[in-house]
């Protein structure tokens, strides 16, 4: 494994080697590792690129890795992620994919289904980072469908060198399970970051909660869109806060369809620039104004 190769592994898995746990490495457009656990097998699809992840029921506190590495211009990668989980399961699954090339662009699409049986709780984190001078697109779909009683817990953070990126997310939300998103965009020069939610609260007493932050820098765009729909008594929240700086562009559009008299739907919406008394109060403890801005954006994206 190259000094490249171990620099994006560690940005979008917070790994080091390969780990002994579950783990799917991909580079390149190509399987390179796959390592089984006693209770989380993965295996290779025959029909397509990507694993089936099958998770026991049962299965507590263990990690699943399934990070996505390119180094070579002119890659373009699609994948096909389906993951099996069982009952009454909790457990951690980190992925994501970075991009270092400096010569032709290259793409990674991935496609990620999660059927979760119940009582069990999932926390997803995806990370995704560009680097190098070549046009670099990243572009996740992912659908979750969750069993009763379940809880899906999404970060995804996109903060660095990403030139297109649409993220597509489709949730189906049983009886008495939440869904959670945590959302986190940067963008810069002329970079472009679509989302997409969509979400269903199909069961009694279900639950909805989707949080974003983006920032907007240079002549960036990014646009948020999200439809949450109520077909029960349910509970359901979408928050979309940007800050726009330079000559970006930002459009925010959440939608909420009630359907059912006992639906709580909400969406807010908040885009402005970076409030001066913020920048004042910083620069009078001896920031410049670059360095106090970048510390309000640190704040903003943590």
């Amino acid at each position: 494994m190259d000094k490249i190769t171990q620099d994006l592994l560690s940005d979008v898995a917070n790994l080091h080697k390969i780990p002994a746990w579950a783990f799917s490495f991909r580079e390149n457009g190509e399987s390179k590792v796959i390592n089984s656990s006693a209770n989380i097998e993965i295996v290779k699809k025959t029909d397509k690129p990507g694993v089936d992840i099958y998770v026991k029921d049962n299965t507590i506190n263990e990690s699943l890795h399934i990070p996505v590495v390119i180094t070579i211009g002119g890659i373009k990668d699609m994948v096909y992620n389906d993951f099996h989980i069982g009952k009454n399961c909790n457990i951690f699954i980190v992925a994501g994919c970075g991009i270092h090339t400096n010569k032709s662009e290259s793409s990674h699409k991935g496609i990620h289904t999660f059927d979760i049986g119940d009582n069990s709780r999932i926390t997803y984190i995806e990370r995704h980072i560009g680097k190098g001078d070549a046009k670099k697109e990243l572009s996740p779909t992912t659908v979750i469908r969750l069993g009763e009683n379940s809880t899906f817990e999404m970060k995804t953070n996109q903060i660095s060198g990403v030139s297109l990126a649409k993220r597509t997310t489709d949730a189906f939300v049983g009886k008495n399970a939440k869904f959670i998103v945590n959302e986190k965009v940067l963008t810069e020069e002329s970079q472009i970051a679509d989302s997409y939610f969509n979400i269903e609260l199909s069961g009694d007493n279900s639950k909805a909660e989707v949080v974003s932050r983006v920032v907007a820098k240079g002549d960036s765009k990014q646009s948020f869109e999200s439809k949450l729909i109520g077909k029960c008594e349910c509970f359901g929240r979408v928050e979309c806060d940007g800050i726009i700086m330079d000559n970006a562009k930002i459009y925010s559009t959440p939608a909420i369809q009630a359907m059912h008299n006992a639906s709580s739907l909400t969406h807010e919406a908040q885009i402005g620039k970076i409030a001066g008394e913020q920048l004042l109060k910083l620069m009078t403890l001896g920031l410049t104004q670059q360095e106090a801005e970048q510390e309000i954006l640190n704040g903003f994206l943590t």
